[in-house]
């Protein structure tokens, strides 16, 4: 396979793969944390009206939903990819903090949150998951 054709692949691969991790802890992730009585994660509606009921284990764990799904991708890609693996692993990074940045602007979370959230989730994770993909490449 050509390596572009290749390279191409795995980072749709990734991210995809990257994004069910995220949507897998947000969706699942209330069994070890549960909501407060009323939120509803799913609906923005909901958790705009309730994001004050939130306890930070919850805003922990959707802080673990972004880091993993971001690491797992860049993990997959770094692994995968024919070449450029520092520069495709980044890829899933700098689109998952895209999505980050148009969520802070859409929920109205803590300060504190937005902050952790967009400093270390993902630029950092997507760097965490080149290093441990192209170990084990070796």
């Amino acid at each position: 396979m050509n390596n572009t054709v290749r390279n191409i692949l795995v980072v749709i691969i990734g991210c995809v793969l990257g994004g069910m991790v995220n949507g897998l802890l947000i969706k699942y992730g209330h069994h070890l944390v549960p909501y407060p009585e009323g939120v509803d994660m799913t609906d923005p509606e909901n958790l705009a009206a309730n994001i004050k009921l939130l306890k930070p284990a919850n805003f922990a764990m959707v802080f673990l939903a972004h880091a993993l799904g971001t690491l797992f991708a860049a993990m997959v890609i770094a692994r995968y990819a024919a070449s450029h693996h520092y520069k495709l692993a980044m890829i899933p990074g700098i689109l998952f903090l895209i999505g980050g940045i148009m969520m802070t602007t859409m929920v109205d979370a803590p300060t504190w949150f937005d902050a952790t959230d967009l400093l270390l989730a993902y630029l950092p994770m997507a760097w965490l998951g080149y290093k441990i993909g192209i170990n084990l490449k070796s």
